[in-house]
């Protein structure tokens, strides 16, 4: 085995990067919350980096040592910010999970990262509270998206966690050293525990700061959410690197994202195709300070529209920051991907591993560093993430991609079972796992149809048991709606005598998904 290459962040983590720009940009704004009800509120960096250090204190005062694990589910808030970057200030890792996750999701997490406790919201208390009770303890914010809430029996309150900073104990600066945990979607009947190190959260702040040309005077409105990489790496942390204000908002809201940009005059932004859909039905203001959005492509035809220039991309949470990107500075193909980022090998392949020739379509490979540019691991599964890489340590994304005769790339199609709904991946087995257990139930097909705002909507093809009693669509519905989050809920249930086969008796999912079409 060859040795392992000195980082680009040696003798760094998270803290080095909080504690420069808290001495570099004291005084300057860092973050603004934009809550849909109650008063808005703000820091400086160098209070914000106040505010983790005591968080990082009150961690470790109640027991939580390096690399245990904390389970913050959060909706946008600024304690979103502050646990997640908390945690990793005091050397635990935080486990960022979907606010729409169902109960059954929720004690998957907290049991298969073996998180110590949890900081959530009180509209979620409840559900935590019911789904992981073996948690050694549970805080609760003080508001529910700015709105005063008293914490329920069984939880403290967010401010209980706080202690001097000068009681935390020291440990080294170690870039491979473990920083938070994301569990997405994949092709296996569970969601997979992406590990980040302190590295690849560095790599994803330098290297989005600069693919998006952050500068110091730029504003970045933050509405996607925060347990996703987007807003982890290519809002917040990118915004850390440079130096930039971060105004955070609840959630993605039309009729507020204009108010809020112009209120602090907003430079960037990341959306989806959701967000310019339903920005496209509101007012557009005389003018506004935008000088970039940050999209899945490039230069899509409603940059004339809404006036700025958007920068496409793609990338996953295995690999951190930005695998393919557009130009700040050069025109970029409308409706491509970009090109290869720098610090990524990027490989499109035929059926015989060969590179295509331009014109043509072939799975997409990354090439990168484990623990920088690409995830660690999938936690607590060395099977899984022995598969996810080929033998030569190529990165297998499950997407296929046409190289165009430019030299740009375009998305062409997911070659795993996935579904991209409102923005969130989605993986079908993870839906025909909780129908297929519904008595009643013989077979079952999950596909996408397509849904003129969220993309795509999960359709559920059925085939009844024999003898199977009246009102399965209805059980159906309801097991998804106690095991699923919302957006992995089918939005039809088609029953069904047979399935369409494949010669090797697979279900011939492409066949499904054209009789969506049809319908």
């Amino acid at each position: 085995m060859s040795p392992r290459p000195i980082s680009p962040f040696a003798g760094m983590d998270i803290r080095t990067l909080v504690d420069n720009q808290a001495r570099m940009q004291a005084g300057r704004p860092w973050l603004s919350w934009e809550p849909f009800e109650g008063e808005p509120r703000s820091w400086t960096y160098d209070a914000f980096a106040e505010a983790l250090r005591r968080f990082a204190a009150g961690l470790q005062a109640r027991g939580v040592r390096p690399d245990d694990r904390v389970l913050v589910h959060l909706d946008n808030c600024p304690e979103s910010v502050i646990a997640w970057l908390g945690c990793a200030y005091a050397g635990a890792v935080a486990v960022t999970t979907n606010a729409k996750s169902s109960a059954d999701e929720i004690a998957y997490f907290a049991e298969h990262s073996g998180a110590v406790g949890a900081i959530t919201q009180p509209r979620f208390a409840a559900l935590v509270a019911g789904a992981a009770p073996g948690l050694g303890w549970r805080v609760v914010t003080e508001t529910d998206n700015g709105a005063p809430a008293e914490a329920p029996s069984g939880f403290e309150p967010f401010a209980a966690i706080d202690a001097d900073p000068g009681s935390l104990s020291e440990r080294p600066h170690d870039p491979w050293a473990d920083f938070a945990i994301q569990y997405t979607s994949g092709t296996t009947a569970r969601p997979k525990a992406v590990l980040w190190t302190h590295g690849n959260a560095l790599w994803g702040a330098k290297s989005c700061a600069q693919n998006e040309d952050l500068r110091p005077d730029d504003v970045h409105l933050t509405h996607l959410p925060l347990f996703h990489t987007n807003a982890q790496a290519y809002s917040v942390l990118a915004s850390l690197w440079a130096g930039a204000h971060v105004v955070l908002m609840p959630r993605f809201s039309a009729s507020r994202f204009w108010p809020a940009s112009l209120k602090h005059g907003a430079t960037w932004t990341s959306v989806v195709p959701f967000c310019v859909k339903a920005l496209a039905a509101q007012p557009l203001p005389p003018s506004h300070s935008y000088r970039f959005w940050g999209n899945a492509i490039c230069e899509p035809a409603w940059d004339k529209h809404f006036g700025v220039k958007t920068i496409g991309w793609w990338g996953m949470t295995e690999t951190i920051a930005h695998g393919t990107v557009g130009s700040a500075r050069q025109p970029d193909a409308p409706m491509s991907m970009g090109r290869p980022a720098p610090g990524y090998d990027i490989h499109v392949l035929d059926d015989d591993g060969q590179p295509v020739a331009p014109g043509e379509t072939g799975d997409l490979f990354v090439g990168g560093q484990r623990g920088l540019s690409l995830f660690k691991e999938y936690a607590g599964d060395p099977a899984a993430t022995a598969a996810a890489f080929r033998e030569d340590g190529l990165f297998i994304t499950g997407d296929r991609v046409r190289l165009g005769l430019d030299g740009f790339l375009y998305f062409a199609d997911r070659s795993k079972d996935m579904l991209k709904v409102g923005g969130e991946n989605v993986a079908a087995s993870e839906i025909e796992r909780v129908i297929a257990a519904v008595p009643g139930v013989a077979e079952v097909a999950v596909v996408a149809k397509r849904h003129p705002m969220l993309d795509e909507a999960p359709v559920a093809f059925v085939i009844p048991a024999a003898g199977a009693e009246p009102g399965l669509e209805a059980r159906i519905l309801a097991a998804c709606a106690q095991a699923l989050a919302s957006f992995k809920q089918p939005h039809e249930i088609r029953l069904v005598e047979s399935l369409p086969r494949s010669t090797l008796e697979k279900v011939a999912k492409a066949e499904l998904r054209a009789l969506l079409v049809d319908s």
